[in-house]
């Protein structure tokens, strides 16, 4: 199955952008609240994924009382335990499945790896859900 049937769009997505500060970061992701967000380069590629813990760390780290200090550090200073692995384009579902046991989402990157959207965890437990739901159908 192609996976792009699944892909959310980068256009209806949340993302950062490497030169975006601590508190744009804080910011989008409180707006949007998501708990992961991607991080792409100027160029749209692909460069890795922030977490709210990342985050939460990085002001414990720093010390930061102030949100206003934020804006002064790069999201790039920023400690990230894991990043979210990529897939590109022409993946099949199956090989969303492993990363999906270790990632909320799995980002998509095209042949130039420019990222173009995103698969959720929800929609790769749906297709597995959907497949066992077809195979008991069909008595076997």
């Amino acid at each position: 199955m192609n996976i792009l049937f699944f892909l959310k769009p980068k256009s209806e997505l949340a993302f950062i952008y490497d030169y975006h500060t601590l508190r744009q970061a804080l910011e989008i992701m409180e707006h949007y609240r998501y708990t992961c967000v991607p991080i792409l380069n100027k160029e749209g590629k692909y460069v890795g994924s922030i977490t709210e813990g990342d985050l939460l760390w990085a002001v414990k780290k720093l010390k930061l009382l102030n949100l206003k200090d934020a804006e002064n550090i790069s999201i790039m200073k920023i400690d990230r335990r894991n990043d979210y692995q990529c897939v590109n384009a022409e993946s099949k579902m199956e090989d969303l499945i492993g990363r999906a046991m270790e990632q909320n989402f799995v980002p998509v990157v095209d042949d130039q790896e420019h990222f173009i959207g995103m698969i959720t965890r929800r929609d790769i437990i749906k297709y597995c859900y959907d497949k066992i739901k077809e195979y008991e159908k069909n008595g076997n």
